[in-house]
């Protein structure tokens, strides 16, 4: 991590834990906004005005976080609106780096080695994790967000006058119960699998595991209504949900020892993954190479290092 912008020792992937052993995530520090149209008593620090060509995404197909903010921009068809450089999945002793990987991109902006150096071009004196996504401002030279559900929201609501797609995955009808959802999925799933393969005590552990397969023994009982979680209207809720069910049995199900179920055993779970994977803009988040290399490259999880063959993509083949 950075201590007042010097690197200081070799990236761990356990960020924080309780004296019980819970695996505590990092929050984000960089929270800006990108307004459609800010209002001249808004525009301070903290809020940017949307520009085609203005800002710069970085991510890494490993990560379901950035890969959500991938999504995002590819609904809206913002390719041509915001650029984008990837990591390599393969987490090096200085964390993040640019290149070095099939699919993965140099810094497309300056050219930098590792992420790390992102977040000190911001800010000289950065202390915390360089983690993705990054959404940067490339006409101020400074980073505008390191949160992907803020960017998410950005990317869905900030640049509407530069697409003529009309997909709104945040309707003002919905989102009270999308926050709502949200959150639950985000403790109990999308944040519970992280919490069991980085527990550091058997309770913590069996804690964040009853929660896994509880929340997707819930969600294979609602996904019986419906194509996506609120019925015929895709969502926000649906990409969180995707970016983490399509990492589970090739990640999550073996190396974070959550290994009750793979997603291929719940039948309305795993054609609801398998019609998500059919939407081309979601299709091309999913790189299986990029996913596996990367976690198994967590030492801490995986000290030999093998990469597992397994599994195929079989059952993501058909929408069902």
């Amino acid at each position: 991590m950075l201590m007042k912008g010097r690197w200081t020792k070799d990236w761990q992937p356990v960020q924080k834990s309780d004296r019980d052993g819970r695996f505590l995530r990092q929050p984000s520090q960089i929270r800006n906004l990108i307004c459609r149209h800010p209002q001249p008593d808004t525009a301070s620090e903290r809020y940017f005005p949307a520009e085609a060509g203005r800002y710069h995404l970085y991510a890494a197909l490993i990560c379901p976080w950035a890969c959500r903010t991938l999504a995002v921009r590819a609904l809206k068809k913002l390719e041509e609106v915001i650029s984008v450089s990837v990591v390599s999945p393969v987490m090096t002793e200085q964390g993040w780096r640019f290149g070095n990987f099939p699919g993965a991109t140099p810094d497309h902006l300056y050219g930098s080695d590792y992420l790390h150096q992102i977040y000190t071009r911001h800010d000289p004196q950065y202390t915390g994790r360089a983690t993705v996504p990054v959404l940067w401002d490339k006409k101020l030279d400074c980073m505008v967000n390191n949160e992907s559900a803020d960017i998410m929201r950005m990317l869905n609501q900030a640049f509407d006058d530069f697409t003529a797609v009309a997909i709104d995955l945040y309707p003002p009808a919905l989102q009270p119960q999308i926050d709502h959802l949200n959150q639950w999925l985000y403790q109990r799933l999308n944040n519970g699998v992280y919490r069991a393969g980085f527990a550091l005590s058997q309770q913590a552990y069996n804690e964040a595991f009853d929660e896994v397969f509880a929340t997707l023994d819930e969600l294979e009982i609602r996904l019986r209504l419906g194509p996506y979680l609120f019925g015929e209207q895709l969502t926000e809720s649906d990409i969180r949900l995707f970016v983490t069910l399509a990492r589970f049995d090739a990640a999550y199900f073996g190396l974070f020892k959550c290994n009750l179920r793979r997603i291929v055993d719940y039948p309305n779970l795993n054609r609801y993954l398998a019609r998500l994977y059919a939407i081309p803009e979601l299709h091309v988040t999913v790189n299986l190479n990029h996913i596996k290399q990367g976690y198994y490259s967590i030492r801490k999880l995986n000290p030999s290092g093998i990469v597992p063959l397994g599994p195929a993509l079989e059952p993501l083949a058909e929408a069902g």
